[in-house]
């Protein structure tokens, strides 16, 4: 154990909400509007998952996780995806070189997934073959080449953007690898007043700096000690119940059979529109966004409302639709939408 991390006091809840607020302070320097995005971010965050981020070109998404990684004050790496793009280019590769003495040898040359934050920008446009090179990574915190595997230090981060406009050219994330991110995070178009401040602020003689809020060395230990710290957070089996009753209602055939046992679900639309409902990922991403919304909140326990407000962000992406969905203009947000009601009303 280093000499950084063991003189980092165990952190309080009251520390990690205050924390949190100065990230988001920071961030919002550079992002007008987008708070509940932001929030949502930095839940997953320290919940210790993954988010993609969609929205249409010009709000913000690249530069919100550029700030991030600012105001963290923790290293950052960027990948543009193509669908040029190889493996090799995202994981880095084994090459040749030549000593002073004349000798060669093997040397790894690391990509830039190896980083603590990582933007993986229109992650969509890059062949499956590359998506899938951010599995391992994401999911074990280490990346194999060949036959060595080279750890990644914690804490890991990706935050990867998709374009939702622009369909020519673009490969769709497999549902196995959506389901690896924790929460998916839509940025909309800014109001009015939000365009106006945005103007304001990009078009002045001078741009607000974003500040880091840890000292540096200290960031990465500090980050991993809140992140221990939500999984703190008490959850009462009545709570995991919901969440599980949650998940299960998104699964076509189960929302029945829910319905036979609760006569006060009813939730026709899923076994209309959905192919496939959540995976047990879903109840999962539910826990782990509802504790850090607790200690927002200054409690150590979850209630029913932390994770209400966590739905959209932990299920729709998850939800695949039928093609009755697309012809009637249905959506995954319209599904969440009648699954948190209909579940909201078994509340014991």
């Amino acid at each position: 154990m280093s000499e950084a991390h063991t003189a980092i006091a165990q952190p309080t809840i009251s520390d990690f909400a205050r924390t949190f607020r100065r990230i988001q302070a920071e961030i919002h320097k550079a992002i007008i509007g987008h708070e509940e995005a932001v929030e949502e971010l930095l839940a997953a965050l320290f919940a210790g998952g993954h988010v993609l981020i969609e929205g249409v070109p010009g709000t913000g998404k690249t530069t919100l996780v550029k700030t991030l990684g600012l105001a963290l004050n923790l290293s950052f790496g960027r990948i543009q995806f193509t669908v040029d793009l190889m493996p090799a280019d995202i994981t880095g590769t084994r090459v040749i070189l030549s000593a002073a003495d004349g000798h060669r040898e093997f040397s790894f040359q690391p990509g830039p997934i190896f980083c603590h934050i990582l933007l993986g920008d229109e992650i969509n446009r890059a062949t499956p073959k590359t998506q899938s090179a951010l599995l391992e990574a994401m999911a074990e915190l280490q990346v194999t080449v060949g036959a060595t595997t080279y750890p990644l230090a914690p804490p890991y981060f990706v935050m990867a953007t998709l374009n939702p406009i622009e369909m020519e050219g673009t490969y769709p994330l497999p549902e196995a690898q959506l389901d690896r991110f924790l929460f998916k995070v839509r940025l909309a178009y800014p109001g009015e007043e939000e365009l106006v401040r945005i103007i304001t602020a990009t078009t002045g003689p001078e741009a607000s700096g974003v500040e880091p809020v840890f000292a540096a060395g200290e960031a990465a230990a500090k980050i991993e000690s809140l992140k221990r710290l939500v999984r703190e957070v008490l959850v009462a089996p009545q709570i995991e119940q919901y969440a599980a009753r949650m998940v299960r209602a998104t699964q076509p055939h189960n929302s029945r059979a829910l319905g036979d046992l609760r006569n006060r679900v009813k939730i026709d639309a899923v076994d209309r529109y959905v192919s496939f409902g959540s995976s047990p990922r879903g109840a999962l991403a539910l826990i782990m966004g509802a504790k850090v919304r607790a200690m927002l909140d200054g409690r150590a326990n979850v209630a029913y409302d932390d994770i209400d407000r966590l739905a959209h962000a932990a299920l729709e992406h998850r939800i695949m639709l039928n093609y009755a969905a697309h012809s009637d203009n249905v959506d995954a947000a319209q599904i969440v939408d009648q699954v948190v009601r209909a579940i909201r009303a078994t509340r014991a």
